[in-house]
């Protein structure tokens, strides 16, 4: 690390990097970047056999199981776009639905080719989605068809039938009448299903003394919070269209939470500068761990989590906020200089904390937002959405305490997976679910807690599932099913029915018979349609209500003044008294000063969340927005950090190419430890390592599941690392729940970091097509600069250039001469004439808009049938991802300026330089500009890759899809080819996509529409930073993004005219502020 840094130290003007290894311009990176192929890329052969290779590609590859004659289930179930008379073959139709997860919905449209559904969009009616989607609803379709997912229902490890658990529980429930079920309870995560919620209900009027308990391992503080500052329970909800000014306290509202969808699309709004518009927003953020929000702030604070609380004390006293205290003086330039900039725009501003954050910093945001005059403007307060808000961790403290005091004879876990997921000191491990006679598990994988129970009910997905949900805003939807149940699995609905006194009653009819009492009609089954049809239940969003802040929680715990503030018992049920063994809420501290020793830092993973997509293959190689890694999660720790500790970390490339080998370190904490590879991450502050939730998981499935003596994936690490609550001689690797307890939930001081001497191979594709960095990749500025110089291109002095290297073009683009005859795209009379439409395709993409999420990328994947590789093939950069989302750091290693993230799919160049050289004639140019595969031509030379400047072609050296299981074809797109081994394949604009519209408009005598042709990728974009279109068209958004001064091409001075084109990125930074 110390020769990186030296090197680091020398390097003078590079002002935008990728990896450390650019940054220092190693010996070892440059000949990773003058090399045409990735590592071994002409050694065909491998020694990887086809059930090795199966057994990676898990629900991408090896689909078995899934029945090939699975019909749509009896119910009706309504088509987005209208109602067919009959199934048109080949002739997709869309369904309104929406996607369950931490206590809220997201709406979607899901496409269905022949009855199978195969792609998902968002729904622009759903004021979640507007339309966009984010990775976990994108990647879901292919958890839908996981040939891990459990296929039946299991009684005591063998198969059973819901018939059989329909006798048991009868019996059990009979032996809980008399004693008005004090030995039922319930563990669920945090629903916001109204149909639920009423069945709830229902088992509360059975059994008055039941319980109900909540727990999710992510993001239950931002109502504790409220409750302590306003006394009672309330959602936030905040408009960004309206906020000049933006303070995120740690807070990732981009790209996490259930209205980060909508938050971006607002937020992204307010700092779009086209046609002549000259004002935007200004974000600020103060985080520890690097984030999607925090990357593309115009201001970010890098502080330990521990000065947290003390920053925003200092702030809301600043503002005059009512019951803030002092802060403890740190940062005290930077607070003041923000609290001036949010005085000058009271009322526009927005103050926003994080799930992780604690309580009181919750509770003081909503005090600088009442200060700063934001509430009834920006801020906005509504009744909670879940159905029953609760303190989760202390829910779930009383539930242990329950059930080791022997109260607890049949618990019904709902959906999620305490067992692995609870925190170390409250873990429902075997010795303690031993205490309870009966169990019964509900979910779509038999994962650890499934094990653990007598009985597992095999879940059905919810796109298998009728049920509803409510968005942030309470805005319900009714979750409608595409295709029956795969494997035969029940709804939530249906396992809570066994409860009620109509035990078969089917989720289809528990839905309908809610809805037709809650909405008064007389024409019901119109309305039934109709909400159905659209996603979307009208006049359902929570209504603002008025609040009272307490000016006295920052000398108060959480639970102060509401003992028993749990709120386990079911819904409409008596009190139980508890007893003395119950465990208590600790008080929340007062500030402190930080903490001298290493603090950790625990966050849900960006791609596999908190565990529950461990096996969704599609997720796990997908690249994380900051550090690029697939299939892995690290400890992450700053440059500093490091090399104070004297780890030999330095994530350098090693001379065998793009190996990346890391230190693996131990983790101690609280008496308990665990492994990680250690990854050095700038922007992070000193003292403090970040471990991201979701992996180490033993029982998720041939994906997620880490294996003892599988090679680099799981590496052998001595020492006493194993646990007795996993299967012999399973160490603690990656698993971040084994020191995460309830005291520190998300953030802890006193971490120990030790050596292993073990060294662990990660796969990170930020050193992967690399673009020389002497050429103009990403052009930005500052807002000022903007209003100087709309085009943001920077005026260099010839004089001080470097000499060209010879025979090298640098001629810029425009009116270069060809030897090439120019491409035809006019729309003379005489073709209009006969009917013939020139189209002449473009996108431009707006660099300032993105914010990094992926959501493009899994949406690609989805809609043009991309397989995945697997760690070891991604480690040789042979990821088959047609669109890659680079990543460019601004600033020193010590202090990050920010990243700017740049989508880099196919440029379909007019003069591409992969055409000329193709022997076969397999890469070609089309009449409408569009620069195509012929795959049966292509015989694998792979000229074009060497030939094309922005790496953007991908090649298969293996026979990546499994073309031997017939029912793969249930997933796949069946609007485009599969692509077989040895074959070049690349972006192509969605062309099957673009040839659907051509087909509608001729049917109509027209020309295509513009928006009628919307890609993958633009679709997914929650912040509209991809546009698509006619360039023909002159009035096209595409058209009109290409004239904007702001607007350039990528490597331009090598004149091959790309199509796809990008907007500069501008930030509006504080003066005051350096």
């Amino acid at each position: 690390m110390e020769d990186v840094r030296q090197r680091l130290g020398a390097v003078r003007g590079k002002e935008y990097w990728r990896s450390l290894d650019e940054l220092a311009d190693s010996e070892e990176f440059a000949e990773l970047l003058h090399r045409e192929f990735p590592q071994a890329a002409s050694e065909m052969e491998e020694g990887t056999d086809r059930r090795t290779f199966i057994k990676l590609m898990g629900a991408s590859l090896a689909l078995a199981g899934v029945s090939g004659c699975t019909y749509q289930p009896p119910e009706t179930i309504i088509p987005y776009v209208r109602e067919p008379e009959g199934l048109v073959p080949g002739k997709p139709l869309f369904f309104a639905t929406a996607m369950p997860m931490g206590g809220a919905g997201v709406g979607l449209l899901v496409r269905s080719n022949m009855g199978r559904p195969t792609k998902i969009e968002g729904n622009e009616l759903h004021p979640a989605s507007l339309g966009a989607t984010d990775i976990f609803s994108q990647a879901s379709i292919l958890t839908l068809y996981d040939p891990d997912r459990s296929q039946t229902h299991i009684n005591r490890g063998e198969i059973g039938n819901f018939t059989s658990f329909l006798a048991e529980m009868s019996r059990a429930l009979e032996a809980q009448t008399g004693r008005q079920g004090a030995g039922l309870r319930f563990l669920t995560e945090t629903i916001s299903s109204p149909t639920a919620a009423a069945q709830m209900q229902e088992i509360a009027q059975r059994f008055p003394a039941a319980k109900w308990h909540q727990y999710e391992p992510a993001g239950s503080n931002a109502g504790v919070g409220a409750r302590l500052a306003f006394g009672e329970p309330v959602n936030t909800i905040y408009n960004f269209t309206e906020a000049d000014r933006v303070l995120s306290l740690d807070a990732d509202f981009l790209s996490c939470g259930p209205a980060s969808l909508r938050y971006a699309r607002d937020f992204a709004g307010r700092r779009r500068l086209a046609e002549g518009k000259t004002e935007m927003n200004r974000l600020y953020v103060v985080e520890t761990t690097a984030t999607q929000t925090g990357m593309v702030a115009d201001h970010r604070l890098a502080i330990r989590p521990s000065e947290m609380e003390g920053f925003a004390r200092a702030l809301a006293a600043a503002l005059g906020a009512p019951g803030a205290a002092a802060g403890d003086g740190a940062h005290a330039e930077w607070i003041a200089a923000v609290a001036r900039d949010l005085q000058s725009v009271r009322g526009r501003s927005i103050v926003i904390a994080g799930d992780e954050q604690t309580p009181v910093v919750h509770a003081l945001a909503h005090a600088i937002n009442g200060a700063l005059g934001n509430v009834g403007t920006t801020v906005t307060y509504t009744e909670p959405v879940e159905a029953n808000p609760v303190d989760q961790l202390q829910s779930l403290r009383e539930l242990i305490a329950d059930i080791d005091n022997g109260l607890v004879e049949l618990l019904v876990i709902v959906e999620g997976n305490p067992v692995y997921n609870t925190p170390a000191d409250l873990k429902l491990d075997k010795a303690r679910l031993d205490k309870v006679p009966l169990r019964v598990h509900l979910g779509l994988y038999q994962d650890e807690t499934a094990d653990l129970c007598q009985w597992h009910i095999n879940e059905a997905h919810y796109l298998e599932a009728w049920s509803d949900t409510r968005a942030f805003d309470g805005t319900a939807t009714i979750i409608q099913p595409l295709i029956a149940p795969l494997y035969d699995g029940k709804s939530i609905h249906e396992l809570l029915a066994a409860f009620t006194n109509t035990p078969e009653r089917s989720g289809y009819s528990a839905v309908r018979e809610f809805w037709q009492n809650e909405i008064p009609t007389t024409e019901f089954d119109k309305m039934w349609r109709r909400i159905v049809h659209d996603g979307v239940i009208p006049n359902t969003q929570r209504a603002t209500k008025s609040v009272t802040a307490r000016n006295d929680f920052a000398t108060q715990g959480p639970g102060a003044g509401e003992q028993g503030s749990a709120g386990n018992q079911l819904p409409g049920a008596t009190t139980v008294p508890q007893t003395s063994t119950s465990v208590s809420q600790p008080p929340t501290p007062g500030p402190q000063p930080p903490a001298p020793g290493l603090e950790i830092v625990f966050r849900p993973d960006p791609t596999v969340y908190d565990g529950r997509f461990a096996n969704n293959g599609w997720l796990q190689e997908l690249p994380k927005p900051i550090t690029k890694l697939t299939w892995d999660t690290v400890a992450m720790v700053s440059p500093a950090t490091a090399a104070r500790l004297g780890l030999d970390n330095e994530n350098t490339i090693t001379s065998k190419g793009s190996e990346l080998m890391v230190e693996v370190v131990r983790l101690r904490f609280k008496g308990r430890e665990v492994t990680a590879p250690l990854w050095v991450q700038p922007g992070q502050p000193d003292g403090v390592v970040t471990l991201h939730l979701g992996y180490g998981r033993w029982r998720a499935g041939r994906v997620g599941t880490s294996i003892p003596g599988e090679g680099a994936r799981y590496p052998e690490i001595p020492g006493p690392t194993e646990d007795p609550g996993k299967p012999e001689g399973m160490p603690h690797f990656q698993d971040a729940y084994q020191i995460r307890t309830s005291d520190a939930l998300w953030s802890g001081v006193g971490v120990e970091v030790v050596k292993t001497g073990v060294r662990y191979q990660l796969a990170s594709t930020q050193l992967h097509f690399n673009i020389e960095d002497d050429r103009e990749i990403v052009r930005a500025g500052t807002l000022e600069q903007y209003r100087q110089n709309p085009t943001l291109k920077p005026h260099r002095d010839e004089d001080k250039q470097p000499p060209k290297p010879a025979g090298e073009n640098r001629e810029p683009a425009g009116e270069s001469e060809s030897m090439y005859p120019d491409f035809d795209y006019s729309d003379s009379p005489e073709r209009m004439a006969a009917g013939f439409y020139p189209y002449r395709w473009g996108m431009s993409i707006d660099i300032n808009s993105c914010v990094g999420c992926s959501a493009c990328v899994v949406a690609c994947q989805a809609e043009n049938n991309i397989p995945i590789v697997g760690k070891d093939q991604v480690a040789r950069g042979r990821e088959m991802h047609w669109l890659r989302v680079d990543a460019y750091f601004r600033g020193g290693i010590e202090k990050l300026q920010g990243v700017y993230f740049m989508p880099v799919p196919c440029m379909h160049c007019e003069n591409a330089p992969c055409e000329p050289v193709c022997p076969v004639h397999a890469t070609v140019h089309d009449t409408e500009g569009l620069n195509l595969m012929v795959y049966n031509r292509c015989v694998g030379t792979r000229y074009c890759s060497n030939n094309c400047p922005y790496k953007v072609r991908r090649f298969n050296f293996f026979l990546y899809q499994d073309w031997n299981t017939p029912s793969l074809k249930m997933q796949r797109n069946p609007e485009v080819t599969v692509r077989s081994r040895g074959v070049m394949e690349k972006c192509t604009y969605c062309i099957q996509r673009i040839e659907y519209a051509k087909i509608e408009s001729e049917k109509e005598g027209r020309r295509v529409r513009d928006g009628e042709v919307v890609t993958a990728c633009q679709a997914a974009c929650p912040t509209e930073a991809i546009i698509f279109g006619d360039l023909n068209d002159p009035e096209s958004r595409v058209a009109k993004l290409h004239r904007e001064p702001r607007q350039y091409s990528l490597l331009a001075d090598l004149n091959t005219r790309p199509r796809t084109t990008y907007l500069a990125a501008v930030r509006n930074p504080n003066p005051e502020i350096r």
